[in-house]
Protein backbone atom coordinates (compact mmCIF):
# COMPACT_ATOMS: atom_id res chain seq x y z
CA UNK A 1 0.00 0.00 0.00
CA UNK A 2 1.43 3.38 -0.44
CA UNK A 3 1.97 6.18 1.60
CA UNK A 4 -0.85 8.60 1.27
CA UNK A 5 -0.03 11.42 3.49
CA UNK A 6 3.62 12.98 3.75
CA UNK A 7 3.56 14.83 6.94
CA UNK A 8 0.94 16.80 9.04
CA UNK A 9 1.17 20.58 11.18
CA UNK A 10 -1.27 21.38 13.35
CA UNK A 11 -3.02 24.80 12.81
CA UNK A 12 -4.98 24.26 15.94
CA UNK A 13 -4.52 22.91 19.07
CA UNK A 14 -6.81 22.70 22.29
CA UNK A 15 -5.39 25.10 24.93
CA UNK A 16 -6.49 23.73 28.69
CA UNK A 17 -5.19 27.28 30.13
CA UNK A 18 -7.85 29.20 27.46
CA UNK A 19 -10.21 26.29 27.46
CA UNK A 20 -10.78 25.82 23.88
CA UNK A 21 -8.83 25.10 20.69
CA UNK A 22 -7.06 27.82 19.35
CA UNK A 23 -4.54 28.74 16.09
CA UNK A 24 -1.11 28.08 17.35
CA UNK A 25 2.24 29.13 16.35
CA UNK A 26 5.38 26.51 15.78
CA UNK A 27 8.64 27.46 17.50
CA UNK A 28 11.91 25.74 16.19
CA UNK A 29 13.68 24.61 19.66
CA UNK A 30 16.77 22.44 18.41
CA UNK A 31 18.67 21.09 15.17
CA UNK A 32 19.46 17.36 16.00
CA UNK A 33 21.74 15.35 13.81
CA UNK A 34 18.65 12.76 13.38
CA UNK A 35 16.33 16.05 12.93
CA UNK A 36 14.56 19.13 13.94
CA UNK A 37 12.37 19.43 17.44
CA UNK A 38 9.56 21.88 17.37
CA UNK A 39 7.05 23.08 19.73
CA UNK A 40 3.63 24.27 19.19
CA UNK A 41 3.08 27.39 21.07
CA UNK A 42 -0.83 28.45 21.61
CA UNK A 43 -1.43 31.78 19.62
CA UNK A 44 -3.30 33.92 22.32
CA UNK A 45 -1.16 32.67 25.98
CA UNK A 46 1.99 31.25 24.50
CA UNK A 47 1.22 27.76 26.29
CA UNK A 48 3.34 25.30 24.93
CA UNK A 49 1.03 22.87 23.65
CA UNK A 50 3.14 19.97 22.52
CA UNK A 51 6.20 19.42 20.14
CA UNK A 52 7.00 17.62 17.28
CA UNK A 53 10.44 16.12 15.49
CA UNK A 54 10.66 16.46 11.94
CA UNK A 55 13.04 13.63 10.29
CA UNK A 56 15.44 15.24 7.20
CA UNK A 57 17.00 13.08 4.98
CA UNK A 58 20.88 12.29 4.85
CA UNK A 59 22.36 15.76 3.80
CA UNK A 60 24.02 15.06 0.40
CA UNK A 61 27.74 15.58 0.52
CA UNK A 62 28.56 18.70 -1.16
CA UNK A 63 31.07 18.17 -4.66
CA UNK A 64 34.29 19.60 -4.66
CA UNK A 65 35.08 22.00 -6.20
CA UNK A 66 38.42 22.17 -7.58
CA UNK A 67 40.22 25.74 -7.35
CA UNK A 68 41.09 28.12 -9.75
CA UNK A 69 44.53 26.90 -11.47
CA UNK A 70 45.42 30.58 -12.34
CA UNK A 71 44.20 33.88 -12.48
CA UNK A 72 43.16 36.34 -14.73
CA UNK A 73 45.16 39.71 -15.10
CA UNK A 74 43.16 42.39 -16.94
CA UNK A 75 44.51 44.57 -19.50
CA UNK A 76 43.25 48.25 -20.18
CA UNK A 77 44.01 49.65 -23.78
CA UNK A 78 44.84 53.37 -23.84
Amino acid sequence: MTQQFGEFTASELYCPKCRRAQPVREKLLLVLPSGELHEYLCARCATSLGERTVTSSPVPSRPSVAPPTALRTRRFLK
